[in-house]
């Protein structure tokens, strides 16, 4: 299944877990760090670095780009360490999580309480990935280097819905 971002609702409604999609469209990069800085700022009431509602965040630090390309190796990390943070952004309007691994069962029941949804990539395919990255930019916390927040048009990214939005999850 093709998907264009950002997913309305109705989109989101309609996945199950285990679908195979592709992801066209503008999503973000944020690890660790960032996740930190945009939970504290969302809880100081600050502004957002990107605007949330109905976004996809992909949770990548990706390498640098090669002469002639928009980003290097671009592969998931671990979407445990964003756990913490989660919760918090999807109650603030994110919609797409982008990772690989399981999820813990709060980060899962906000999922269902906000209408979200996790899809996984397939770790090692870093390479493969930023083939379908037309276009990189850097938006917020360049201090961080590699985790800092880029905003990329992706192109047929592949991706496995892994937590609908109903909270049925291919990990159980």
């Amino acid at each position: 299944m093709e998907l264009q971002t950002p997913l309305t609702d109705e989109m989101i409604k309609s996945l199950k877990a285990g679908d195979s999609i592709t992801l066209t469209g503008e999503i973000y990069t944020a690890r660790d760090a960032a996740h930190q800085r945009m939970y504290e700022s969302h809880k100081q009431g600050n502004p957002s670095p990107f605007d949330y509602e109905g976004q996809a965040v992909f949770y990548a630090g990706p390498c640098p780009a090669p002469p002639g390309k928009p980003i290097g190796s671009v592969g998931p990390t671990t979407a445990g360490r964003m756990d913490a943070y989660s919760p918090d952004l999807l109650s603030a309007g994110l919609k797409i999580m982008i990772g690989k691994g399981g999820r813990t069962p709060k980060v899962v029941d906000a999922i269902k309480n906000h209408g979200g949804i996790y899809l996984v990539a397939v770790g090692g395919v870093a390479a493969l990935l930023a083939k379908c990255i037309k276009s990189s930019e850097i938006v917020a916390y360049d201090d961080l280097g590699t985790e800092a927040i880029r905003r990329l048009q992706a192109e047929n990214m592949p991706l496995i819905v892994a937590i609908d939005s109903q909270g049925q999850s291919v990990f159980e």
